[in-house]
């Protein structure tokens, strides 16, 4: 565990000094977004610089960057004039509630499905919904938010458009549960049914390998009932390639929140990202770019200990 921290904390580091260079390499800065929008003057930009720490060296700014991060000082957000991390601490409950549905169904559904396949190997189920996870995994994500839209919103009017929850209507307590959960309806939907064709697939090819093995007859012989063979002594063997697909999950949907938090109108970290891009806002960027990093590692940790628990025999290094 020391070793993997050790790991963990090289990674870290090696995301802030990337992320940093790769940002300041790029052209322009907030002062140059902030003159195209207004009537400055050199000497007024100059200032904004200098008030910014913008006019050091790279090599400076990075080391007073780094020095910040010891306190989780990210600095301060000039296009929202607040604290980077309040701009964080509100946009990331959106993220996180997101990326934790998608993460949560998407496995549930697509081992279903896999081990509904692998039980019917051959046969038109297994026929059936292996095209059904053809045509999840050859759909792109946007493709299917847009189509949801037109088709649950536009058409049907059943489902809200965009936003989180509804606005100024003083929803609390269960209502406003059930409020936000109708509004993520389409976005998770959407991020879920890419990975419900992965997991759907690994979760068949990994049971009908499990299914093959010396235990399971054993376990047939003992005249157990069939449905505790599969659930309790196959699939648990059969997690660890769902597990480590969860790891990756989470980490892709962390960066790729991006488009669907757009297409539907969701103020989370994607939605923040890409707004800070476009306003040259480098501070927030960084700060959103450390936090969704660090959050990928700490997942990725856990899953290592996740291996321990499901398989004594897994020794992480």
């Amino acid at each position: 565990m020391l070793r993997r921290l050790g790991q963990a904390v090289l990674v870290m580091l090696l995301v802030v000094i990337g992320s940093f260079v790769l940002v300041k390499m790029s052209p322009g800065d907030f002062v140059d977004t902030l003159a195209g929008t207004s009537e400055m003057t050199a000497d007024q930009m100059a200032s904004l610089r200098a008030r910014y720490g913008l006019d050091q060296p790279v090599p400076v700014q990075l080391l007073y960057y780094m020095a910040r991060l010891v306190t989780l000082d990210f600095g301060f957000s000039p296009a929202n004039n607040a604290p980077v991390i309040d701009v964080i601490a509100k946009r990331w409950p959106v993220t996180a509630i997101l990326v934790i549905a998608s993460v949560s169904i998407s496995m549930v559904v697509g081992t279903l499905l896999g081990v509904m396949a692998a039980r019917n190997a051959g046969k038109p189920v297994d026929l059936g919904l292996s095209v059904l996870m053809l045509v999840f995994y050859a759909t792109p994500s946007f493709i299917i938010a847009v189509l949801m839209i037109l088709i649950f919103s536009v058409k049907m009017n059943v489902l809200p458009i965009a936003g989180f929850a509804s606005i100024g209507m003083g929803y609390t307590g269960w209502d406003y549960f059930k409020d936000v959960a109708w509004h993520l309806v389409m976005p998770v939907s959407a991020l879920c049914t890419f990975y419900i064709a992965i997991y759907g697939r690994i979760g068949r090819a990994a049971m009908l390998e499990v299914m093959k093995l010396d235990f399971i007859r054993t376990a047939r012989g003992k005249g157990l009932r069939e449905r505790r063979v599969i659930y309790v002594h196959a699939l648990r063997n059969a997690l660890l390639p769902l597990v480590t697909m969860a790891g990756l999950q989470v980490s892709a949907l962390v960066g790729g929140a991006v488009l669907i938090e757009t297409i539907f109108g969701l103020n989370g970290m994607g939605r923040t990202a890409f707004d800070a891009v476009f306003q040259r806002d480098t501070n927030l960027l960084l700060g959103v770019v450390f936090i969704s990093s660090l959050c990928v590692v700490v997942v990725n940790f856990g899953i290592d200990l996740l291996y321990m628990l499901l398989d004594p025999r897994v020794e992480v290094k």
